[in-house]
């Protein structure tokens, strides 16, 4: 993809002054349900009303969305309070049917864009749509997966593109229901700065506690808007209802949220900025030299351990450094996520610095 800047065209087209927002259930439950909804969304700052209407879930049994008759509803909230509406769409037949149900936007979930064949098919139903086709990040970290679909998207002549970003998935116990990856998506940025990237806290944090803050940090990274699951009564929802909030609860959250500005002009703000910056360069630069030399150190280990022929991993004393640094970590103001994640890296760096030491 050489021009993502025509893909900005549809939401520069839409002449906000604020970030995208597409609200809306989590699922089309009934008719009266997606109408109340969309009515109390109507003439607040929402531009897309969404609602699942087929759900992939993980174990059958489960609540698999309404199903077609959910389109007609999409179509009511249309004409009743004329806000553009969106959906997920799984496969070529739910592309036909939303098209003809006249859905504005529709998304790729984070289980199809994991499927390179999946996303061809879908590539193949929607080739020279003009819709608004968004992609989910898929379910495990792979930033070359994520734009394999997008490219197999824009090569079928969907220009409209864009992106959501809603977390992966991990085994490890952590605050998320989805780690965000920030880096992940910082790196998405920068590989096609005018690809719309859309924030999904809701499926992040997996409580709606924690959306609020989850929507500033995607804000504060630049994203271009946020899609935010929406229920008058998130506690009896038929699906994830822990993540949903209340249509007032969104109206106060689009108030309290801070837009940050790029940059400014000032000269002293500069100044005080290259001069933050060119410290973090210098402590940036330290801890390199700091982790260069732990690794030459973890090559003498290797080669003590290959003279005894003793095995490389030693559970017991990894698991001591782990619990110590967490704590020395929390002393210090530093996450234990972010303790955990760091040492884990170092830990299978070393790792693989010792194997190769007693390879040789």
């Amino acid at each position: 993809m050489k021009n993502t800047r025509e893909m900005r065209t549809w939401l520069d087209d839409l002449s906000l002054n604020h970030p995208l927002v597409i609200a809306g259930p989590c699922s089309a439950e009934t008719e009266e349900q997606v109408l109340k909804i969309a009515h109390e969304l109507k003439d607040t700052d929402v531009s897309y009303f969404r609602a699942g209407i087929w759900k992939p879930r993980t174990r059958p049994g489960m609540f698999e969305g309404v199903g077609a008759l959910g389109l007609k509803w999409l179509q009511k909230v249309k004409a009743e309070t004329g806000m553009k509406t969106c959906t997920e769409v799984a496969n070529a037949a739910h592309v036909k049917l939303a098209i003809e149900h006249d859905v504005d936007l529709l998304w790729i979930g984070a289980r199809s864009t994991v499927s390179p064949f999946i996303m061809q098919e879908l590539a193949d139903a929607l080739a020279g749509t003009d819709k608004i086709v968004l992609v989910k990040n898929p379910v495990n970290p792979d930033l070359a997966l994520w734009l394999g679909g997008i490219e197999r998207l824009y090569n079928a002549g969907i220009k409209n593109l864009g992106a959501i970003h809603r977390g992966f998935s991990t085994y490890e116990k952590t605050k998320y229901r989805n780690i965000p990856e920030w880096q992940i998506a910082i790196e998405f940025q920068n590989k096609f700065p005018d690809l719309p990237l859309i924030n999904d806290p809701s499926h992040i944090t997996g409580k709606r506690d924690m959306v609020f803050d989850v929507c500033q940090t995607a804000l504060d990274l630049n994203f271009d808007g946020l899609m935010v699951e929406t229920h008058y009564d998130p506690d009896n929802a038929w699906s994830d209802a822990a993540q949903q909030i209340t249509p007032k609860a969104l109206v106060q959250m689009m108030v309290d949220l801070k837009i940050r500005k790029e940059s400014d002009p000032e000269a002293k703000f500069n100044h005080e900025l290259s001069n933050l910056r060119a410290k973090i360069d210098v402590v940036d630069n330290q801890i390199i030299d700091l982790l260069a030399k732990r690794m030459q150190v973890a090559d003498g280990i290797g080669a003590l351990k290959k003279s005894k022929n003793v095995a490389v991993l030693q559970s017991k004393r990894w698991n001591e450094i782990l619990g110590k640094m967490v704590l020395q970590g929390e002393e210090k103001g530093l996450s234990e996520e972010f303790i955990l994640k760091l040492f884990k890296a170092i830990h299978q760096e070393s790792i693989n610095h010792q194997e190769q030491v007693i390879k040789d």
